[in-house]
C-alpha cells in the first residue's frame, strides 16, 4: 500500500461522521434557512443548499495548503480523500438520488437501495424537525429509522 494511502482513506471514511453531524446539527438546525429549499418538492436549478458544497470543499482546500508543508504531505492525501468524498456525496446525493446534472434518479434497488430508501426516509419531513437519516453512504438501519419516523407523527 502506498504511504498516502491511509491518508486517502481516512480523509474519505471521516468526511461521512462529520458531513452527518453537519447536516443534523447545521443543516437541521440554525442553518436550516439555506437548506430548507432542498426539502420542499419541485426544486430545479442551483439553491441556497448547495453553498454547503463550499463549506466542505474550505475542508480540503485548508488540508491542501497545510499539507503542501514539507513533511506534511499526509494532510495533502487526507485533503485528496475529503475531496473524492465530495465528488461521490454530489454524484450519488445531488445526480443520482435527486436527479441533478440531467442524470435519472434511481429506483430503490440494487446495492443503493439502503441509500435511497434513507434518504427517501429523510424528505418524508419538509419541516428540521423530526427528520431521520442525516448520513449518506453508510444509512444505517432503514427499517428502524423508518419506524422512528413512524412514531414520530
Amino acid at each position: 500500500m502506498p504511504p498516502s494511502a491511509p491518508s486517502f482513506i481516512l480523509g474519505f471514511v471521516l468526511m461521512e461522521p462529520v458531513a452527518w453531524a453537519a447536516h443534523r446539527y447545521l443543516m437541521h438546525g440554525p442553518l436550516w434557512r439555506l437548506h430548507r429549499a432542498h426539502h420542499q418538492p419541485g426544486r430545479e436549478g442551483p439553491q441556497l443548499n448547495d453553498l454547503f458544497g463550499l463549506l466542505f470543499a474550505s475542508v480540503a482546500i485548508t488540508l491542501f495548503v497545510l499539507g503542501a508543508a514539507p513533511g506534511a504531505e499526509p494532510l495533502w492525501w487526507a485533503g485528496a480523500g475529503v475531496t473524492a468524498y465530495g465528488a461521490v456525496y454530489a454524484l450519488v446525493h445531488d445526480g443520482l438520488i435527486h436527479g441533478r446534472f440531467g442524470l435519472r434518479p434511481l429506483a430503490a434497488r440494487g446495492p443503493m437501495r439502503r441509500i435511497v430508501q434513507a434518504h427517501r426516509l429523510h424528505h418524508a419531513r419538509a419541516t428540521k424537525e423530526g427528520c431521520v437519516a442525516f448520513g449518506l453512504l453508510w444509512p444505517g438501519d432503514v427499517k428502524a429509522m423508518a419506524r422512528k419516523l413512524r412514531k414520530s407523527r
